[in-house]
C-alpha cells in the first residue's frame, strides 16, 4: 500500500451527514438556535461528537448547512428563454426556500444572526449572494436578448427579490412552516409584475408611443396632445 493510498482512508458516508444534518433542525426546532449543542446532535444521530466535528468544524456551519440541506437550490440558472420566464422561476425558488420547514428553520436563524457575527457572514453567503449574482446573471441575459436596456448596479436588484419576500414570510404572525406550496407561488406571481418594472420591462406596461397610436385610431388624442393644445388656444 503507497503512503498516498494510506493516507486517503474510507470515503465519507453520505448518509451518515444527512443523518446529522437532519439531527440538527430536529434540535434546532425543539431548542432553538442558542439551546442546540454539538453534543444533542450527535446524540440526536447516533455518532460520536468526534463524527460530528470531523464533518463541520464550529456550530455555525453545521447549523447553516443544514438549513441549506432543505433549501431550494439558487445556484441553478435555469435559462427559459425570456426574462419574465427567469424572474418567475427566480421567485418561486426563493419563495419555496422560504417556506415549509426550511423557512422556519432560516426565520429562527436570521434571528439568531443579530448575536453572532459568523452565523451572519455564512447565512449571507448560503441564502444571499446566490440571489444577487442569480439576478445579475438573469438580467444579463435579458439585455443580451434586447428585452431591456443596459442595467446598473444589478446586484442590488437581488435585494428586491429577498426583501419582499422575507416581508411577507417572515415579518408576518403566520409562521413560515405553516405557508403552504401554492401560496408560497402565488405570493411569488403577485411580485413579478413589479420586479419587471424595476429591471426597465415594458409588456406590463403602456408605452407613449403606443398609447398615441390607440387614442389615433379611436379618432382622440393622448393627454397633453393636440386637443389638449386646441382647448389652450
Amino acid at each position: 500500500m503507497t503512503g498516498a493510498q494510506a493516507r486517503r482512508g474510507r470515503p465519507r458516508d453520505a448518509s451518515r451527514d444527512r443523518a446529522l444534518l437532519d439531527a440538527t433542525l430536529a434540535v434546532l426546532t425543539e431548542s432553538g438556535y442558542s439551546g442546540l449543542t454539538t453534543a444533542a446532535v450527535a446524540a440526536r444521530a447516533g455518532v460520536s461528537t468526534a463524527t460530528l466535528y470531523r464533518r463541520w468544524p464550529s456550530k455555525e456551519v453545521l447549523v447553516v448547512d443544514a438549513a441549506a440541506a432543505y433549501a431550494q437550490d439558487l445556484t441553478a440558472q435555469p435559462d427559459t428563454g425570456t426574462l419574465e420566464g427567469d424572474l418567475r422561476a427566480l421567485l418561486r425558488d426563493k419563495a419555496a426556500s422560504l417556506t415549509g420547514n426550511e423557512g422556519g428553520v432560516l426565520r429562527t436563524l436570521i434571528g439568531e444572526a443579530a448575536y453572532s457575527p459568523s452565523l451572519a457572514e455564512a447565512l449571507s453567503k448560503a441564502f444571499m449572494l446566490p440571489v444577487r449574482r442569480r439576478m445579475e446573471e438573469i438580467t444579463q441575459r435579458a439585455v443580451d436578448r434586447g428585452e431591456i436596456p443596459p442595467v446598473e448596479h444589478a446586484d442590488v436588484l437581488g435585494d428586491l427579490v429577498i426583501g419582499p419576500m422575507m416581508s411577507r414570510f417572515f415579518l408576518t404572525p403566520l409562521p413560515p412552516n405553516q405557508v403552504d406550496a401554492a401560496t408560497a407561488a402565488e405570493t411569488a406571481d403577485r411580485i413579478l409584475p413589479f420586479l419587471l418594472r424595476a429591471v426597465g420591462h415594458e409588456r406590463h406596461g403602456v408605452e407613449p408611443e403606443v398609447a398615441a397610436r390607440t387614442a389615433t385610431l379611436r379618432g382622440g388624442a393622448p393627454r397633453g396632445g393636440r386637443q389638449a393644445d386646441a382647448l389652450d388656444e
